[in-house]
């Protein structure tokens, strides 16, 4: 019997790790689709995926150094002193004296980019809204849901 019951757990076992490959796939599927099609609703054009990144990170974190950025951003140090450089020049961040180290610079956005991004909020919630308007209760509980938990992944 303890063989059958053994033999049940690693079928189950199996069973939940093909359910859970499953719904990797589908969540990487989803994402990158929802994602592209986010990244049509920009504001500013004239603005890279990875500078409005910056951006947001700038927003959601306040200042760091250009090696704090290219950590939390995922890029090697030279591209963030690239980037940096680029969103200075059109205005949305500024460069100021670190206070301890007098070899480092600290990088804050600016007003103009605060206003840049909360219309691009704005635009792309109402977008989000306006394609969400087609889910039902049910769905909408699980989006509720499915949000801090979306949200964590995004910051691992």
């Amino acid at each position: 019997m303890s063989d059958q019951s053994s033999g049940g757990d690693v079928a189950g076992a199996r069973a939940d790790a093909d359910a859970d490959q499953a719904a990797v796939n589908a969540l990487r599927s989803a994402v990158m689709r929802l994602g592209r099609r986010l990244k049509h609703q920009r504001v500013d054009e004239s603005l890279s995926p990875t500078e409005m990144s910056v951006l947001g990170t700038l927003a959601r974190c306040g200042s760091a150094t250009p090696g704090e950025l290219a950590r939390k951003e995922h890029v090697q140090p030279p591209s963030m002193t690239r980037i940096v450089a680029l969103l200075e020049a059109k205005g949305l961040v500024r460069l100021e004296p670190h206070p301890d180290d007098r070899r480092q610079k600290v990088v804050s956005q600016t007003e103009q980019a605060e206003a840049m991004l909360e219309e691009s909020r704005r635009k792309r919630n109402a977008w989000l809204s306006t394609l969400a308007e087609g889910l039902d209760e049910d769905e909408w509980a699980k989006l509720r849901a499915a949000a801090p938990v979306l949200e964590k992944l995004a910051h691992l």
